[in-house]
């Protein structure tokens, strides 16, 4: 399986963040519009400052030369429900390559180990057919959530400004994953 390094964002990662985020295939995927260098500074100050207030904690991922492959990011921290979402894009050229689950693992560690949280929540834009077959591919997933948790789902829809479905990630399906991994 490929590996992952987690790194703080910084400024140094600006460039290959915009190059990776600027590809159409991920930028199609992620509903973004034209972005720029300024912009990908502005969007690494957001996140740094979220992170400082406790209300995302978000990391570059590395691949196993160190080069930057993506973002993986928890949001919507909240402590009273122990719960957040999770959103992690993927460079183009990294996509179908084991990325997806060692960063899904690396990140979920922190949510579950470190935060002390109880479920991840993770959406795709129903559209976005590739992000949730590359969910559906997690071993440490529930599917299709939304009548568990329809204030997270109706959340979603209005972020996503469409229609979205829901996953999950708990904590004790995770840990599961991991014994039996070991």
């Amino acid at each position: 399986m490929a590996s992952v390094k987690l790194a703080k964002h910084s400024m140094n990662f600006c460039e290959c963040i915009y190059e990776l985020s600027s590809a159409k295939p991920v930028k199609n995927a992620l509903g973004l519009t034209d972005g720029s260098i300024d912009k990908t500074k502005k969007f690494i100050r957001f996140i740094i400052q979220e992170e400082k207030e406790g209300k995302t904690l978000s990391r570059v991922l590395l691949d196993e030369n160190s080069n930057v492959i993506g973002i993986t990011t928890l949001m919507s921290i909240n402590d009273e429900k122990k719960s957040c979402h999770i959103g992690t894009w993927i460079g183009f050229d990294y996509w179908g390559k084991g990325y997806n689950e060692a960063s899904k693992i690396a990140i979920l560690r922190i949510a579950f180990e470190d935060l002390g949280l109880e479920k991840v929540f993770a959406g795709a834009r129903k559209i976005n057919i590739r992000s949730q077959k590359a969910q559906e591919k997690l071993p440490f997933i529930r599917l299709y959530v939304e009548n568990e948790f329809p204030e997270e789902h109706a959340a979603l829809e209005e972020k996503a400004k469409e229609p979205c479905v829901l996953h999950a990630f708990f904590k004790k399906d995770f840990i599961k994953y991991l014994q039996r991994k070991n």
